[in-house]
């Protein structure tokens, strides 16, 4: 078995009296890549927060290899360097051409050579299918398009593990895809990845390991074969009952 990159133990987080995700452990493997599906409100984004220390915890721990992930650390920053996470509000600078966006933390965190960053964010500006669009404002940029540089401003840090956040949530259907197909492409690339989506033939395509949360636990865990066909629980069947598929080819596939 692949070597455990990130480890969840006892995991409490709560606003207040609400308790948002209550004594959650999960390990997730180099290379694998985790779909978090369940209702709204369920700790899905919520979690995804934790794992990057945008919000405090209450309980447990959360480890990047052997280290220790906390909120307000002083070593956060370096730790930062190693997760990669996308927003479904895209979070781009607006003032800022795509190529500068995508070059703000290499080169002002990671200290890198802006010539050599450059070569790296048009390759991935290409691969990305947004080559042409480097010298560009977000204003002049569709959804699909700010996501996809959102992408590649996550992939230019050579994050460890990248967290995707519903990111087609805010898109009109028809740029939808575009952007699913960049994440199946570096689900190809055995990319580490935890990726919360209610896209449901996009999660039973891209996942390894299905995890099915539901008032901050998790409920199933499967393979998303057993997930989707055979639901163990009864909450996860009604869940799935919610939803109507659309055939997606799994990275496998192509």
């Amino acid at each position: 078995m692949a070597e455990t990159l990130l480890t969840i133990n006892e995991l409490v987080k709560q606003y207040g009296d609400k308790v948002i995700l209550n004594g959650m452990n999960l390990e997730v493997h180099r290379g694998e890549v985790i779909v978090v599906v369940g209702p709204s409100g369920c700790g899905k984004s919520t979690l995804l927060r934790c794992i990057n220390a945008l919000e405090p915890i209450q309980g447990g721990e959360i480890r990047l290899g052997d280290e220790k992930i906390v909120y307000g650390s002083k070593n956060l920053s370096s730790i930062r360097q190693h997760i990669g996470m996308v927003f479904q509000s895209y979070d781009l600078f607006p003032h800022l051409t795509v190529i500068d966006n995508i070059l703000l933390a290499p080169t002002k965190v990671q200290k890198r050579n802006k010539a050599e960053a450059t070569e790296e964010a048009m390759q991935l500006l290409d691969r990305v299918g947004l080559r042409d669009k480097a010298k560009s404002y977000p204003r002049e940029l569709s959804g699909g398009q700010k996501q996809r540089v959102a992408i590649v401003r996550a992939l230019i840090m050579h994050p460890e593990i990248l967290l995707f956040d519903e990111v087609t949530a805010a898109l009109d259907p028809e740029m939808v895809r575009e952007v699913l197909d960049v994440i199946v492409g570096l689900a190809q690339e055995n990319k580490t990845m935890i990726i919360v989506t209610h896209e449901m033939s996009f999660a039973k395509a891209v996942a390894d390991r299905v995890i099915f949360l539901d008032e901050g636990h998790i409920v199933e865990e499967s393979s998303p074969d057993v997930f989707f066909e055979h639901p163990e629980t009864e909450r996860a069947q009604q869940f799935l009952n919610t939803f109507e598929f659309t055939p997606v080819k799994h990275p496998a596939q192509n």
